[in-house]
């Protein structure tokens, strides 16, 4: 029922597709998630959701701000639960894996380089691209 709820809140009929999606999101192991990994979801779970209705899905919960979208070096857009709090991502460049963290001093650090070069910060994303602990001990 409140996936129903969240989603009249935003404007949007709660379709099968969109309530299906959104819980992916929700419940699944992954937290960062293209359209292609949504549609391997549904494909295991025998859903007959198309990949386009996944693309048009995942542009309207952006649009209604359910999820945020980044853009890694893979070329793919990323996409998360919108859960109003600012974080920064690390990406491996050898398995693909996004997570996420936050560093208050990182922050800090941010507001007083663009205060010394006279600039006023309103948003910002950093990805640090490297080797997850997994794929570095291989």
């Amino acid at each position: 029922m409140a996936n129903i709820e969240e989603l009249k809140n935003t404007g949007l009929k709660a379709t099968l597709p969109r309530l299906k999606i959104l819980e992916i999101f929700q419940t699944g192991d992954l937290r960062h998630m293209t359209a292609e990994d949504v549609f391997r979801v549904l494909l295991l779970e025998h859903s007959d959701i198309g990949l386009a209705t996944v693309y048009r899905v995942l542009t309207q919960f952006e649009q209604a701000g359910i999820l945020s979208r980044s853009h890694f070096e893979s070329g793919k857009s990323v996409y998360e639960l919108n859960e109003g709090r600012h974080h920064d991502h690390f990406v491996c460049t050898g398995c693909g894996k996004v997570e996420e963290f936050y560093d208050a001093e990182i922050e800090q650090r941010q507001q007083i380089v663009a205060k010394a070069k006279g600039w006023t910060v309103h948003d910002h994303a950093m990805s640090l691209y490297g080797l997850c602990a997994e794929c570095s001990a291989k």
